[in-house]
């Protein structure tokens, strides 16, 4: 009696780790196929960096101005 009941739960046990490796492997699978989502702290920094690009495409280099020593 005691090893039937051993050989089942054995079997039962064996049969939760085969269907919990099938279903990781499943999920590995649907997220490797799925786009990536940005965060909200990248679409922030790729809002401020287009804000930035945008605002230097009109920024002119003033033409720096040596000052003369007075000797």
């Amino acid at each position: 009696m005691f090893k039937t009941v051993m050989i089942t739960t054995a079997v039962i046990v064996a049969l939760g780790w085969i269907a919990y490796g099938l279903w990781e492997i499943i999920i590995r699978h649907t997220e490797k196929n799925k786009p990536k989502q940005t965060t909200e702290h990248l679409q922030k920094v790729k809002k401020s960096f287009e804000d930035y690009t945008k605002k230097m495409e009109n920024y002119e280099l003033k033409p720096y101005e040596h000052k003369q020593k007075n000797n």
